[in-house]
């Protein structure tokens, strides 16, 4: 996987630094920019993880003109869990917000994306358009049919994030068949807002990019949201079935892959 860049690399993580210096990156977005935090966090280190770690593929996003022995190199992330892997796991890290009962019920083939990020001086050039490059090749390769993965709104006000979430739950909620639901005892409604108090515009803007991202490309959300004080978010849980992407989502998607 070679982005257009002389400087960039897209691989699967290969080694211990790489690794590192994905959770170098996590700790830096994650952590001391939003505020988050965990048992395994690492601050000494500046080490974001947890012990899904080992069991995930990290695909990873490099800057070849950075400092690897800095665990500097590593600008973007995503860690990918397909469902064979899960069944020897015993799970996915997304069970522990939502029931995923009928995704793993449903016998179609599932990848968990998670722990996404870029590093802050890449984002307003092509690191995301590489990684979800990466990503359409890593889904085509295995035959993925369903993706899914918490995406997280930065606080714990849910209040205050009235009319985005709502505006989810009324434009994009997921059919039926694909409609986790928040687990009992952290489920916090979405619909805090009737549809028609809604502003759509102010709600879209609202939205994080990779939320929005997402919804382009034709996906949904499931049945509530979570609230992760831990990590300082209000999380909802994405799903895109790719067979169900439209045309123009799919070309976007799968954009420099030949």
């Amino acid at each position: 996987m070679k982005p257009p860049e002389d400087h960039f690399e897209l691989r699967l993580a290969q080694t211990e630094a790489d690794l590192r210096a994905a959770q170098r990156l996590r700790y830096e977005v994650f952590v001391a920019e939003l505020g988050g935090d965990g048992p395994l966090v690492d601050h000494e280190n500046r080490l974001e993880r947890d012990a899904f770690d080992p069991h995930y593929d990290h695909l990873i996003l490099v800057d070849t003109r950075r400092d690897a022995a800095a665990l500097d190199h590593v600008v973007g992330v995503y860690r990918l869990l397909t469902s064979e892997r899960a069944a020897a796991l015993g799970r996915f890290y997304s069970e522990d917000e939502y029931d995923l009962t009928r995704l793993k019920d449903s016998g179609r083939r599932l990848l968990e994306l998670g722990r996404s990020c870029v590093h802050r001086d890449c984002r307003r050039g092509t690191a995301l358009y590489h990684l979800w490059n990466g990503l359409a090749d890593y889904v085509v390769e295995r035959e993925i049919e369903i993706l899914f993965g918490v995406a997280s709104f930065h606080g714990t006000d849910v209040e205050a994030l009235a009319e985005p979430l709502s505006h989810l739950h009324h434009r994009f909620l997921a059919p039926e068949p694909l409609r986790v639901r928040a687990v009992e005892g952290h489920f916090q409604r979405m619909d805090l807002l009737d549809e028609d108090r809604i502003d759509r515009k102010r709600a879209m803007l609202a939205l994080p990019a990779l939320i929005k991202a997402y919804l382009r490309l034709g996906g949904f959300v499931g049945e509530g949201a979570y609230v992760d004080r831990a990590f300082n978010t209000v999380d909802v849980c994405l799903l895109m079935d790719t067979a169900q992407m439209s045309a123009k989502g799919s070309a976007r998607y799968g954009r420099g892959r030949g």
